[in-house]
């Protein structure tokens, strides 16, 4: 997916940004950039590849090559960036976190009004999606205007952070407000984040939360609100049960403690369905099922432990290698067992989520391996039935890849997609029928999901306020 992070300063502010960037690892694993302004050498760049190595080791050596009153910094998933632009409104570095899915379209649209347009292709002839942001706010007379004009344009999200070359910023959060930006006080200055933690350990204060399509100027003085908040909002739901960090609190409601919250809610859906009896140990999917688990063991009074560790030191974030034996190995040699907590133990597995459900039947099977004697799973989430489209999820998959639908075909074809409703249910046929199956296929003890109902209560927002889509494709 991603996330940015900036902030003005009255003082120098480069290793700030460089800790608050790095701060947002785990949004995204591709791309990694710095962008900032200093009054002498004007604005400044650099971009590195981070699919293999942490950003901290790729910018390292960054403050004897820029330095900064005003930065900008971004975790990618996607397109290289922040861009330095220049046009009618100046030059500018540019970030942007979302997806744009009729950028094919409007890119003719560039094409058709203007003889002269062009866009710096990369491989395949791909238009890097932050440029393509750029030029649409190129095509107004103001930064206002012209990102407004954007996130009109754009089908799909796009939030946007600016450092201007006066070292002034202007960030505005995507129109229907499905991802957080969020600015902090500090005694030098202001910043702007995805993650409120990140300017928190930096000695910045909750200033505010922008609201959906609000846009707002940051000066190292203070802060101007250039565009007021949109009325409706559709804020990712995922984001509290898999992409937020444990530290993290988007609209009040801080990550960590939804998770608990959530994993006592599943818990008590098992009671009342009468799925609690025999567990020796309630374990989480680490990193972010872990939460879950210990708000599910603490509901139900079972013990929580870790079977297996996951060996971080050398291998803290996803590695991927070009052959499938290759990733295989990787998988395997991540995980470590602890064999006096899985040896003809009935353990009861709690994931953030099941989405293709590869990794988890690896996991599974290495349990087996090591002597488990039942393997019982629970998703913190509901049954995943529609690939996003709002958002440049890491873990984006198109809807055939999702082990709900599968297993939909596997059991009465694509006719079955009528009857979506039912199969996330635990309690019609259908909706036994999908948890047998996957059950069967994954080799899994029992399957359960969270409701809908449940995630809502653990994220405590009125429904009509959150993103749902990937769940029952409501928009």
């Amino acid at each position: 997916m991603g996330g940015f992070f900036g902030i003005a300063s009255k003082k120098e502010c480069l290793v700030d940004v460089f800790f608050g960037t790095d701060y947002h690892s785990h949004l995204g694993t591709r791309r990694a950039g710095l962008a900032a302004y200093h009054p002498e050498d004007g604005l400044q760049r650099s971009i590195h590849n981070i699919s293999n190595s942490p950003f901290r080791t790729k910018f390292e050596n960054i403050f004897s090559e820029m330095r900064g009153t005003s930065a900008i910094g971004c975790i990618s998933d996607s397109d290289p960036q922040p861009l330095i632009i220049r046009s009618k409104l100046g030059a500018f570095a540019i970030c942007t976190v979302g997806v744009i899915n009729n950028a094919d379209k409007l890119i003719e649209e560039f094409f058709s009004v203007s003889s002269g347009a062009h866009f710096n292709a990369m491989t395949a002839g791909v238009v890097n999606s932050t440029e393509l942001v750029a030029a649409l706010i190129n095509r107004k007379d103001n930064f206002t205007d012209g990102i407004r004009f954007a996130q009109e344009s754009i089908e799909g999200t796009a939030s946007i952070l600016i450092l201007k070359e006066d070292g002034t910023l202007i960030t505005a959060r995507d129109k229907l407000g499905r991802l957080p930006v969020l600015v902090g006080r500090g005694k030098d200055g202001y910043a702007v984040s995805f993650e409120s933690f990140a300017y928190k350990k930096l000695d910045f204060d909750d200033e505010r939360e922008l609201g959906p399509g609000e846009i707002v100027e940051i000066r190292a003085d203070g802060i101007s609100q250039l565009s007021p908040p949109l009325k409706k909002k559709k804020i990712c739901a995922f984001l509290w049960s898999y992409f937020g960090y444990p530290t993290a609190s988007y609209e009040g409601v801080n990550v960590e403690v939804m998770r608990c919250r959530n994993g006592s809610i599943l818990c008590e859906n098992d009671r009342k369905l009468g799925k609690l009896e025999g567990i020796d140990y309630v374990c989480g999917v680490p990193d972010s099922g872990t939460p879950h688990a210990i708000g599910y063991a603490n509901a139900c009074e079972v013990p929580f432990a870790r079977p297996f560790i996951k060996y971080t030191p050398t291998w803290p974030r996803s590695f991927t290698t070009a052959k499938q034996a290759d990733r295989k190995k990787v998988a395997k040699m991540k995980l470590i067992p602890i064999h006096d907590l899985i040896e003809g133990k009935k353990l009861l597995f709690v994931d953030d989520s099941i989405v293709r459900g590869t990794q988890l039947k690896e996991t599974v099977d290495f349990l087996y391996s090591n002597g488990a004697k039942e393997v019982h799973m629970r998703s913190a989430c509901p049954p995943i039935m529609y690939g996003c489209k709002f958002l440049n999820f890491s873990r984006s998959t198109s809807d055939m890849e999702l082990i709900a639908r599968r297993t939909i075909v596997e059991l009465e074809g694509e006719e079955g997609f009528k009857y979506i409703e039912e199969y996330s249910s635990p309690e019609t046929e259908r909706g036994k029928k999908l948890r047998e199956r996957i059950c069967k296929n994954m080799k899994f003890a029992s399957l359960e999901f969270q409701t809908l109902e449940g995630i809502v209560k653990a994220i405590g927002l009125d429904e009509d306020e959150l993103c749902t889509y990937c769940w029952n494709g409501k928009e």
